[in-house]
């Protein structure tokens, strides 16, 4: 598990006064404010969130000594962080925090690894697994659904996947 997660990315600019657009990552998406400031990858940067307005389908944020335009289109794609002990635990049954599956071994119900978690995305229609293979070649892309991942095993290290195919 990661101290660190990451949990909103700055997208483009919005406008002329410093605005961009904001993807939150967290459950209640508009809850991103109740976290305080938010920090770089690296750490070196925080950003408190000034405002917040929802628009078609991201938020449009104003960040803190981000005045213009300019100033607004250096950040974009940066990802923000905060450290894990900001965040709620998990009390929920079959709720994980992203970060706590990225690395974890992915192995099929025979026991045969496939590789290992190296993202969690979401296309809009629901979580993806994207797993690394194993020896490389391209990953494999796994609904996050209880038919697909049947089995989730933090404590272990592993998730089991069941592909719809494995093979090349």
């Amino acid at each position: 598990m990661t101290d660190r997660i990451c949990v909103a990315q700055i997208g483009a600019a919005h406008g002329i006064r410093g605005e961009v657009r904001l993807r939150s990552f967290t459950q209640d998406p508009a809850a991103i404010t109740a976290y305080g400031p938010l920090e770089s990858e690296d750490g070196t940067r925080r950003f408190e969130i000034k405002a917040l307005r929802p628009a078609k389908d991201i938020f449009v944020a104003r960040l803190k000594g981000v005045d213009d335009r300019n100033a607004a289109e250096l950040l974009t794609n940066l990802k923000l962080y905060i450290s894990r002990d900001r965040l709620p635990p998990v009390v929920e049954p079959d709720t994980y925090y992203h970060a706590d599956l990225i690395g974890l071994a992915a192995v099929t119900e025979q026991g045969a690894t496939l590789g290992r978690v190296s993202a969690v995305h979401n296309f809009g229609a629901g979580d993806v697994i994207e797993i690394a293979r194993d020896g490389g070649g391209e990953p494999l892309m796994v609904p996050f659904t209880d038919t697909a991942v049947p089995n989730i095993d933090i404590d272990a290290g592993r998730i089991v996947v069941t592909p719809l195919d494995v093979t090349e």
